[in-house]
């Protein structure tokens, strides 16, 4: 398959080379973005106690944790644009940081929900965007194996933070745990060092240039409104009507809100806001279902361990097929058979009642998990182009948020309900399954439109190339008759002159 076109990123990506220390960065940002909330549950069961709350109070850290992360997009998306990803994922693993250190000291609920759930949310947003956003700089032909490596780090982390975290419980009580969390979050600010601007000097000349326009419309304006004419009044509204149009440009520039009239963009906006509806409890009460039915804490955890070990060899080999030049025309079509196994796993959950029945659906439930995050966001890009991934990404989490903050909690609430996990396993199963199903079917109208948009466009050219040979034949005949006018009478009588004083001299 043919790559698409650079032209809008204005530069050939280099495709290898320092991106892949860019790829090892973003796999150790990604990987605690997406890592940390699921590996957090495993501090559930106790804070439930210490605080004496109920599932549904205590599924609301998590939400608001994940809600923070994706509700900041379009804040981290502002801030890439305005300084680069390096420094906005640098501030973000600060912010992990002081967030789990500051929610050691907590004495209530409340607390925690801002410790943990916004400042360490902010944290985790600004680490997740940039580290999407700059692969996209760095590759184009190898981009979908990029952003599976990428990915791949989330599931490296769970396996990695699951048991360190019951390890760190038993050890050291969750306080302490929480400050070393913490200083374990400040990796971020390592994996941020790696992310190198490119092209920096295509953006300082613009810069310049940008600059140089805004102090030469200073200058004119200001000899404008010095001179005593009625001019004045007019060069005073352009003024104005320029700052208005410079305002929307910077707004557009941030969050290209144009994106609302792409259709296949809409389509992905409302596919996935249905999707995390159920996409992230599922994890989150996991190992509390696992506790419940009586299995040891050891065991409870292993189970994400073994969840994150297929998810960790699932996601490069979703990539290395996405690349694929039979996938990757209609990845599309891939993205939503993955949201729709994902589905099904979580609707087979309540048939395993036993330890072996849950390792089976945690083998079958990192696969697909794996699936869904490989290309999640390589299907946005596919859709919007490099240059305008941005402010999809932005858009799209600040959407995405409200469902990822309301779906833990109203699983805690079924389980409160009727005192049974199965009920979550089942909504959240019901709702990927109709997810995956939207997309599919607004994927094949989308291709369909397409492709008659295109041949319309084809179409519409062919029409066009009769009358141009028309005008063009019209036109060259304007031109000989013109030479052959009036305009070139005196010229014509000269040579006829010429011609008669010839044949004079030569007849003597």
């Amino acid at each position: 398959m043919s790559p698409p076109l650079t032209s809008d990123l204005g530069y050939v990506p280099p495709d290898g080379g320092w991106g892949w220390a860019v790829v090892f960065g973003a796999s150790i940002s990604v990987g605690f973005s997406y890592t940390f909330p699921k590996a957090f549950t495993i501090y559930f069961k106790e804070l439930q106690t210490v605080f004496r709350i109920s599932y549904s109070q205590i599924a609301w850290i998590t939400s608001i944790m994940c809600a923070t992360t994706y509700g900041g997009g379009p804040i981290s998306s502002i801030l890439v644009n305005r300084y680069g990803s390096r420094p906005v994922v640098i501030l973000g693993g600060l912010l992990c940081g002081i967030g789990m250190v500051s929610a050691a000291f907590c004495t209530s609920i409340v607390q925690l929900y801002i410790c943990v759930g916004f400042i360490t949310g902010l944290g985790l947003a600004l680490n997740l965007q940039p580290s999407v956003i700059i692969i996209g700089r760095y590759f184009l032909k190898r981009r979908p194996i990029a952003n599976g490596l990428a990915m791949a780090g989330s599931p490296v982390m769970l396996c990695t933070l699951a048991p360190l975290n019951q390890f760190l419980f038993d050890n050291y009580g969750w306080r302490g745990s929480f400050l070393i969390l913490g200083a374990i979050l400040l990796h971020c600010c390592v994996a941020g060092a790696l992310f190198r601007p490119i092209s920096a000097d295509k953006v300082s000349v613009k810069t310049q240039s940008i600059e140089e326009g805004k102090e030469i419309l200073k200058e004119v304006t200001k000899d404008a409104i010095d001179m005593n004419s009625p001019t004045n009044i007019h060069t005073e509204t352009k003024t104005e009507e320029e700052e208005e149009r410079d305002c929307c440009e910077k707004v557009n520039k941030y969050l290209d809100f144009s994106l609302f009239k792409h259709r296949g963009f809409l389509i992905y906006l409302i596919g996935n806001v249905l999707m995390f509806l159920g996409f992230f409890a599922p994890i989150v009460f996991l190992a509390p279902y696992a506790k419940h039915i009586g299995i040891d804490e050891y065991s409870a955890a292993f189970l994400l361990s073994i969840l994150a070990i297929v998810d960790m060899v699932a996601r490069p080999i979703t990539g290395i097929i996405a690349n694929s030049k039979w996938v990757r025309p209609r990845i599309q079509y891939f993205f939503s058979f993955s949201i729709a196994f994902n589905g099904t796993c979580h609707l087979l959950c309540p048939l395993a009642s036993g330890y072996t029945g849950l390792v089976i659906y945690s083998v079958f439930f990192g696969l697909a998990f794996g699936m869904v995050c490989a290309m999640l966001f390589e299907t946005l890009m596919d859709l919007v182009g490099a240059s305008r991934f941005t402010s999809a990404v932005g858009l799209v989490t600040i959407a995405e948020c409200c469902t990822i903050l309301l779906g833990p909690p109203i699983g805690g609430t079924l389980i409160d309900t009727f005192g049974d996990y199965k009920y979550m396993f089942i909504k959240c199963g019901a709702v990927m399954v109709l997810a995956g199903t939207f997309l599919f079917i607004m994927n094949y109208y989308n291709y369909r439109m397409l492709a008659k948009e295109e041949k319309k466009r084809k179409a519409k050219e062919e029409d066009t190339k009769p009358v141009r040979t028309e005008n063009e034949g019209r036109n060259n005949w304007n031109k000989e008759h013109v030479q052959d006018g009036p305009e070139l009478e005196p010229l014509r009588e000269e040579q006829e002159g010429l011609k008669k004083e010839a044949n004079g001299t030569n007849e003597v």
